[in-house]
């Protein structure tokens, strides 16, 4: 090839760029934005609608329904999700993969905006904001404690948050924990009732007060004077002097009938760290910020603030990524160098010391021209990226030691330095380019997957394919430019260069060693070649069968060991939060005396809503804390499994409690394993059906934290009304809901912004907590023309069955009915029996039920592997009929991609783990790229030998005598990379300290085992059957032959 030839000619310039490369690869890795999992971008959108006091029916009818007739036109989207709970509602839009995402939010704005015109002039403005991974998952939680006031700790919190937003890798800082601040108006019922007050006057006066009026501006000769009326209440003794009734001579002050308060809501949480009072801040990153460097900004800037605090109030990070990163990168990073090391010495061992270290440069080369690609991408360097390196640390060298063997082959035949390495580089380069672009073959179809595992897992394949590229530029161009520079004949084993000649040109059965017992059996087994392909058949039956009767099914994700659980705690009724928090107390109290944690987090109470996360449908309406558990490392404790177990069994007869003991999802976000969604035109049938599935579901063996959104028994207290005789005494409903406010939550009067507060403070009147009661609400009066009246008069008081959140999925009110699955068991087997139960319910045909969650995520990721794995070969059968322009032999080539499947079910066998779909199954494909290059270099080396006039029984043994050595090099060298990490091994090469079994390691292990295994099952059986298939056309087509001679004589 000319541009192999220009290479070479050139070779100063040649080494000029190699040399530009890796110094510019090496600054651009040091420089680029490192973390653990990637920060993928979700194509959600969620729309967060709150109207104070609004109950789940009206927020459903006055709240979701308007908005959801708008945004059902918006284009790609794949789903809408909403819930109504009291005060107020959300709405989520899953869009389909690949969307614009800052398109489709655009446009959702606009038709909120359209739809805002129907909401209730009472509703707070919507938000509309774009769901990010990283959101949900923060670089760092700080939390702060100490006995001191709420509001000093408040107050530090916020300023610490304020400081920390200004970093320029901090996207937001989340405060979590501190309630919103209000003016508090207490008044005196009998003072109000004394002066005939009506609520409606005071608001009224209060917002004819509480206002900044422009009077716009005077102009004569002496100048021109802006003029303004300014009457906003600044402190809150303006509030106190306000006049809210004049009678003649005498004037009403606010002062006369309240107190005023600076204070704050109503508490809906309470955080607690280590047992102490705490707030905490979550730091969300900036995406492509530097995880490392920054949370290292952040911890100085802790570390100067809190010279100036209080020595009681204490920092604890609770979760600092960083750590998380540096641990990942620095296994990742260890397990590369490692890999490396392996291949060298097995390249050593076989190509000597010079020509191994041609073949070592090609592993950085290609490494850094490869992290250089993906940095133009936009790509950070994270698990994924690192893992991609590691297997493409026996790939990427396939092509330089082919070149290199050549070439010392030749040297060692008498020819120069140059010519050598040009002849072998031109000689190879159609099967090295072939070779390579079936391998990238494989990965492409995985770049464009879809959805959030897709988004996930994409780092991977685009990494390889980027570092695999970069492979063959360096096994073609700078390698045979260096080998033309410093190659040495001779570094070779001279009994291995007469074992080749003798391959290639002499008497093949001279050939010693391995190779020549190789040799020996071929001549035998290929006297049947139908005998041989009949055995490895039934061998590859055979395994499929053993795989379907004694393996252990299949599963999403493999089982990684976490560092975080959490405890979630559940109970039924009407619970204040104070009684919430006696009972989960009870819980913590026995976690706080565990010593395998170096933290515990507890959040009593819940939110209203997931808040957008995907894959989670909202929170259990009878979830009542949440205990996070901030667990040792994984070398210092038990295994998480065993520490839950052992709490969930301590705890579990807890009389009115329910515990149920999580870690997080392994990969992305995908809800609870098993998720059934349950729909229907009529929502009376939900709840029936709902309580079928739920009783079937808990009958089956490995179903735990078993749990349904059925509304829970609860009262909920409604206010009928005779508008009839209300209207007689001068009331109506508006009049009626806001008196009652006074007992309940307040009437809202205004907002203020003092001097030391960044937001608007509400401005509420209320009555005394002694009056905060039912029976007040009978007691209530309403002045009118007779003089006080009595609320009781004309209004019925009721109790009825609370709703606490109203599920709506595709403009229909859905139920689920959600379990996790114990440890040893698998979803899929759940789902299955689920499945086969579900027909004997005897449910209403009129209801669809749905399974959603990680099953739903599971079918959908096998169909696109599926998918993915036929257009691989589709590609890969059109570039080898390309190749060989022969359809036979692109059959045979890809006969290897179904061997190695067997291979994969082997490991998973072997290791007794189930076979996961997503690491399993990008390890079957990864393995279909791999695999046929081996039978690309035999099936070339055949055609060349046959061109050459050999006979087709000769040409098949010489074909493999000649490549055996290469197809087992570049196996061993891809088996050894993956080595490693299919043995959960690490190497610090800085402490000098071997760990197997370390979390960072168990994401690979069975994508890894799976190549290992399957490549090296693959490679044994390729050089029995693809000799024997070759044999057996040469067979068929002499018999054809034959006949046809016979025939014309």
């Amino acid at each position: 090839m000319q541009i192999i030839n220009s290479a070479l000619s050139r070779s100063r310039t040649s080494i000029l760029f190699l040399i530009v490369i890796l110094v510019s690869g090496m600054l651009t890795y040091i420089n680029m934005p490192k973390e653990a999992e990637p920060d993928i971008e979700i194509p959600n959108i969620y729309i967060s609608i709150t109207h104070e006091g609004i109950s789940p029916e009206d927020a459903e009818r006055l709240l979701i329904r308007p908005i959801e007739q708008e945004i059902r036109s918006i284009s790609g989207i794949k789903q809408i999700d909403a819930d109504a709970y009291e005060g107020g509602a959300n709405v989520q839009l899953e869009f389909y993969a690949g969307i614009d995402t800052n398109a489709a939010l655009q446009e959702t704005r606009a038709k909120v905006d359209l739809a805002r015109a129907k909401l209730p002039k009472e509703t707070e403005e919507p938000s509309v904001n774009e769901v990010k991974f990283s959101r949900f998952d923060p670089m760092l939680v700080l939390n702060i404690a100490g006995n001191v006031p709420e509001r000093t700790l408040s107050y530090l919190a916020k300023n610490l948050k304020e400081k920390i937003e200004t970093n320029k890798g901090v996207l937001e800082a989340v405060l979590v924990g501190d309630r919103e601040e209000v003016m508090e108006i207490i008044i005196d019922p009998l003072a109000m009732e004394s002066y005939q007050l009506n609520p409606f006057e005071i608001l009224n006066l209060v917002s004819a007060n509480n206002k900044l009026v422009s009077a716009g501006a005077m102009q004569n000769t002496k100048g021109k004077f802006p003029v303004k009326v300014s009457g906003v209440f600044e402190t809150a003794q303006d509030v106190l002097e306000m006049p809210i009734k004049v009678d003649k001579d005498r004037i009403v002050h606010f002062g006369d009938v309240a107190s005023v308060q600076r204070t704050y809501k109503d508490a809906q949480t309470l955080a607690r760290l280590n047992g102490k009072p705490a707030l905490a801040i979550e730091v969300i990153q900036r995406s492509g910020a530097n995880i490392i460097s920054t949370v290292d900004e952040i911890k100085e800037l802790i570390k100067t603030e809190q010279d100036y605090w209080p020595k009681n109030i204490s920092i604890v990070v609770s979760k600092d990524k960083s750590k998380e990163v540096r641990t990942m990168l620095s296994d990742l990073q260890n397990s590369v160098i490692t890999a490396v090391i392996l291949v060298f010495i097995i390249i050593i061992g076989i190509l000597g010391f010079r020509s191994a270290l041609l073949v070592g440069i090609a592993i950085p080369g290609s490494f850094l021209l490869g992290i250089l690609m993906i940095s133009i991408a936009g790509i950070s360097i994270n698990m994924m990226v690192l893992f991609a390196l590691i297997m493409a640390v026996g790939m990427l060298v396939d092509g330089a030691i082919v070149v290199t063997e050549l070439a010392d082959r030749r040297m060692s035949e008498g020819d120069s330095r140059k010519k050598a390495y040009s002849a072998a580089a031109r000689r190879m380069s159609w099967p090295i380019i072939a070779s390579t672009c079936t391998t990238l073959t494989a990965f492409i179809p995985l770049a464009f997957w879809p959805d959030m595992i897709g988004e996930f897992m994409k780092f991977l394949p685009i990494t390889l394919i980027a570092v695999l590229s970069s492979s063959l530029v360096m096994a073609l161009l700078f390698i045979p430019t260096l080998g033309s520079l410093f190659g040495k004949a001779g570094s070779v084993d001279k009994t291995v260069i007469n074992n080749l000649t003798a391959a290639e040109k002499g008497d093949v059965n001279q050939v010693t060693g391995l190779t020549g017992k190789y040799i020996q059996f071929l001549r035998k087994v290929l006297i049947h070649p139908g005998k041989n392909i009949s055995v490895v058949t039934m061998l590859l039956v055979s395994i499929y069968l053993a795989f379907f009767f004694f393996g252990r099914g299949i599963e999403l994700f493999p089982e990684i060991e976490q560092e975080f659980a959490n405890i979630e705690v559940y109970a039924r009724g009407d619970l204040s939060i104070a009684e919430k928090d006696t009972l989960v107390q009870q819980i913590e109290s026995f976690v706080l005396n565990s010593t395998e944690t170096e933290s515990i987090y507890v959040k009593v109470g819940t939110s209203n809503s997931s808040g957008g996360r995907p894959g989670e449908s909202g929170v259990s309406q009878d979830l009542i804390g949440t205990i996070s558990l901030n667990l040792k490392e994984w070398n210092e404790r038990r295994t998480s499994d065993e520490i839950l177990r052992e709490i969930q069994q301590s705890l579990s007869g807890m009389a009115g409690i329910r515990i149920a003991t999580r870690k997080p999802d392994n990969g992305p976000p995908s809800g609870k394993p098993i998720s059934i969604e349950i729909s229907s035109r009529s929502p009376s049938l939900l709840d029936d059906s709902v309580e079928k599935i739920s009783n079937a579901l808990a009958n089956i063996d490995g179903v735990i934290n078993l749990q349904d959104d059925r509304p829970l028994p609860g009262i909920e207290w409604q206010i009928k009304v005779d508008r009839a005789e209300a209207a007689r005494f001068g009331a109506d409903i508006t009049v009626i809901g806001t008196m009652i406010q006074l007992v309940t939550n307040g009437i809202k009067l205004g907002e203020y912004r003092p001097d030391d507060a960044d937001d608007e403070l509400d401005i509420r009147v209320r009555y005394p907590i002694e009056k905060r009661n039912l029976d007040e609400i009978d007691k209530l009066r309403i002045p009118s023309n007779d003089g006080l009246i009595p609320l009781s008069n004309f209004i019925e008081r009721t109790a009825n069955q609370k709703v606490s959140t109203i599920h709506r999925t595709d403009l229909r009110r859905t139920m689920k009915v959600e379990a996790d699955v114990a440890s040893g068991y698998l979803d899929s087997d759940i789902v299955n029996i689920m499945t086969k139960v579900l027909p004997s319910l005897n449910i209403d045909s009129r209801v669809n039920i749905k399974f959603r969650g990680g099953s739903e995520d599971q079918a959908e990721a096998m169909d696109f592997l599926s998918k993915a794995l036929l257009i691989s070969l589709a590609i890969m059968f059109i570039i080898l009929v390309t190749q060989f322009n022969s359809l036979f032999q692109a059959f045979l080539i890809l006969t290897a991609v179904v061997f190695s499947t067997g291979g994969v079910l082997l490991s998973n066998l072997l290791i007794n783990e189930p076979f996961s779909i997503i690491m399993g199954g990008v390890g079957v494909i990864t393995l279909a790229g791999i695999v046929v290059n081996n039978n690309i270099v035999l099936i070339d080396t055949y055609n060349v030998l046959r061109a050459r006039g050999e006979e087709s029984f000769e040409a098949i043994i010489r074909t493999c005598a000649v490549r055996l050595r290469p197809v087992i090099l570049t196996t061993i060298t891809t088996i050894m990379g993956l080595l490693p990490m299919a043995l959960s091994m690490n190497i610090n090469f800085i402490s000098r300290e071997v760990s197997f079994g370390a979390p960072s390691t168990q994401w690979w292990v069975q994508l890894s085992s799976s190549v290992a295994v399957g490549l090296a099952f693959a490679t044994i059986l390729t050089l029995l059957l693809t000799p024997s298939l070759l044999m057996l056309q040469a067979n068929i087509i002499n018999y054809f032959s034959a006949r046809g001679l016979k025939s014309q004589q």
